[in-house]
């Protein structure tokens, strides 16, 4: 059975960076979440990097190698964790350009998790108003748990803290995940044209 294949977009902006901080943690919890049914192999895209790279994108029409192989990264993954920091209460033009010079039908089907981190915990309205229905405008299929991360959450041991918040979407994208890929398996499994006729004479 292969490996799933997990892409994770990072939109930090600073070195180190809370937004790639959280997408660690949460790539880590999915991975930990799927041990004992598949191995995962991670790819990270950090946006910081390819800044340049999207403007140009955005000017010619034409991605370069490296753009060209982060798209190539997020469209080809099994599932995907997307992270942004939080500007003006939405997410960053960063962000939202590497989304917007990917093909508008690449994330269809596609099980994702959002993520944000912020200054404040009053942004966290921002992964409901803004992150969740541009995923639903590409027709991802995100999961019910959004995480948003403000500086107190951190060390927070609260019973709805980080760690549990990290973990329930980790879950949950594991499990769609899992589900995912196995109708796509099963959807790539050669009938044999007899076994297809005889179905037809039985009516089913």
């Amino acid at each position: 059975m292969k490996p799933l294949t997990l892409a994770v977009v990072s939109a930090g902006l600073t070195e180190p960076s809370s937004t790639r901080m959280l997408a660690d943690r949460l790539a880590g919890a999915v991975t930990g979440a799927l041990a004992d049914d598949r191995q995962v192999e991670v790819t990270v895209v950090e946006l910081r990097e390819l800044a340049v790279d999207i403007a140009n994108n955005l000017v010619t029409g034409f991605p370069g190698p490296r753009l060209g192989a982060a798209l190539e990264a997020v469209t080809s993954a099994d599932g995907l964790i997307a992270v942004t920091p939080i500007f003006t209460a939405s997410y960053s033009g960063l962000f939202k350009s590497f989304f917007d010079v990917l093909d508008n039908k690449a994330l269809a089907g596609k099980p994702v998790a959002i993520a944000a981190t912020g200054g404040t915990a009053r942004h966290s309205l921002a992964l409901e108003h803004a992150l969740r229905p541009m995923f639903a405008y590409l027709r991802a299929v995100v999961v019910p748990t959004a995480v948003f991360a403000a500086p107190e959450d951190w060390a927070s041991q609260d019973a709805d803290s980080l760690a549990a918040r990290i973990d329930r979407a980790a879950g949950e994208l594991a499990q769609l995940l899992t589900g995912h890929t196995a109708a796509a398996e099963e959807s790539d499994v050669v009938v044999p044209f007899e076994e297809q006729l005889a179905a037809v004479r039985r009516g089913g």
